[in-house]
């Protein structure tokens, strides 16, 4: 079974919510990713995705493309942080996913970047700009290695897509809460909760949802609607600014709201 389906059945015992925590692997020097990863297992994180930063982030909002350019500017690889990565593996227990665009996994090479990120401990690996036709160039390289391909829907796609998309995966299915790129909002449209109902309804696996997800109030209303939640933005400016205490302030919304 692979990490995060073992994540998610714990959850089900403990009557518990997911709450995954992005991270842009690099800014502010990649050397501190492994100590990053365990600082949000210590805070509570059900899972962590990890992002790869890249020139052309497409789905990406400011907070996150900024992190991503001053992790370029620090000279981070995709390389170098799947061998973070594997030092991490040695203190951090829970699944970590690796976000990544097209374009790195190719320049890498499809069949050895699937061979290094098993052999890191990945557990999952989400690919915002590889469209379900055509994922045949890595879906069963990446199953074989049992490597989830974590596979995304949004406010727009057709409930008859929605189903047969999550009949595809063992991971979780990410839900985009928004019309548009990633960063922080201070309210959701009135059709999402009826979105994701109709999502849960269909999905034989947990539906996550994330994009714009940045304050508690947020959390406990949307979480009512679906298995947990994935916040990336403000977990980027926590890190940024230093802000560790307030951080771990914040994801106590894992522990009081889901006990």
């Amino acid at each position: 079974m692979n990490r995060i389906e073992q994540a998610f059945q714990q959850l089900n015992k403990e009557n518990k919510k997911a709450f995954v925590p992005y991270i842009m692997a690099g800014d502010g020097g990649l050397e501190n990713l492994p100590e990053r990863l365990a600082l949000l297992e210590k805070f509570g994180a059900t899972a962590i995705e990890v992002g790869v930063p890249f020139s052309d982030p497409v789905a990406d909002g400011p907070t996150i493309q900024r992190a991503g350019i001053r992790a370029l500017q620090n000279g981070t690889s995709l390389k170098g942080i799947i061998k973070e990565i594997t030092k991490a593996r040695e203190s951090v227990t829970i699944p970590i996913i690796l976000m990544t665009y097209l374009n790195p996994v190719y320049s890498y090479g499809i069949e050895t970047f699937v061979r290094d990120v098993q052999t890191a401990g990945v557990a999952g690996c989400i690919i915002p700009d590889l469209p379900v036709d055509e994922e045949a160039i890595i879906a069963p390289l990446l199953e074989q290695a049992e490597v989830e391909l974590i596979r995304l829907v949004t406010l727009t796609t057709p409930i008859e897509r929605i189903r047969e998309i999550s009949n595809k995966g063992k991971g979780f299915l990410y839900t985009v809460t928004v019309k548009g790129i990633t960063g922080t909002r201070n309210e959701f449209g009135n059709e999402l909760h009826s979105f994701l109902q109709a999502v849960k309804e269909v999905s034989p696996i947990p539906v996550l949802a994330g994009f714009g997800i940045s304050s508690q109030e947020q959390i406990k209303e949307i979480t009512k609607y679906c298995d947990g939640v994935v916040v990336g933005s403000k977990i980027v400016e926590y890190f940024a600014n230093n802000q560790l205490e307030e951080m771990e302030e914040f994801m106590t919304i894992y522990k009081q709201t889901f006990a």
